[in-house]
């Protein structure tokens, strides 16, 4: 499938996937960077989800479709996920909507919801603070205007949250924020001398979401 996604420069399509399931909660989830929306990282993840139940949105923004590396403007990512929600409240109006993504899709998120979106709750598959070696540029204004929940699953040693006092000090000036810490974990959730596909490790992170969606 498809979703429209309104640009200044017009309408544009990205592609998605969608999976209906029974739980009453759909979770939105956006990729990384580097990687697009079938990443075996996002499959996986998407794939634990559904299992458990949950309605999921799996999309790509307008860079990735385009063929492009790099991200294309931040409001290009926020109109993203406006679109992400709109489609999934049409595809199960009765769900409660969670905004999940890995690292720079987390991100976007986050803006989007502090620039108006509604959703309930917000998941980040590491959230990427700062750029790594430079924590002297925080990317965390927007959070304290946060008011929904906040999911923050990190490894403890990803070089995007280093020094980890500087990014757990960022949280407490959170609303509602839980953080879930992955010992040993890169940004990826990779752990060194414990070599999984990168699929197992994205599934194996839902039990956390679960949680928190229940609470």
């Amino acid at each position: 499938m498809t979703i429209p996604v309104s640009l200044p420069a017009g309408i544009v399509e990205v592609s998605a996937d969608w999976h209906q399931g029974e739980r009453g909660a759909t979770v939105l989830i956006a990729h990384g960077a580097g990687a697009g929306k079938d990443h075996p990282f996002l499959t996986g993840f998407a794939e634990a989800l559904a299992a458990d139940g949950f309605s999921t949105l799996r999309f790509n923004f307008p860079y990735v479709e385009q063929g492009r590396r790099m991200p294309g403007p931040a409001a290009h990512a926020i109109a993203t996920w406006r679109s992400a929600v709109d489609t999934a409240r049409e595809r199960d109006p009765g769900a409660t909507v969670w905004a999940a993504g890995k690292s720079y899709g987390g991100r976007m998120a986050s803006m989007a919801v502090a620039d108006g979106l509604d959703v309930d709750g917000l998941v980040y598959l590491g959230y990427p603070l700062h750029a790594p070696g430079a924590p002297e540029k925080p990317r965390a204004d927007h959070l304290p205007a946060i008011a929904v929940p906040q999911l923050f699953i990190e490894g403890t040693n990803d070089p995007f949250i280093q020094p980890l006092a500087q990014f757990e000090a960022v949280v407490e000036t959170c609303r509602d924020a839980t953080v879930v810490w992955i010992d040993g974990g890169g940004h990826s959730f990779e752990v060194k001398g414990h070599k999984r596909p990168a699929s197992e490790i994205g599934s194996s992170l839902v039990t956390f979401v679960s949680s928190f969606v229940e609470r």
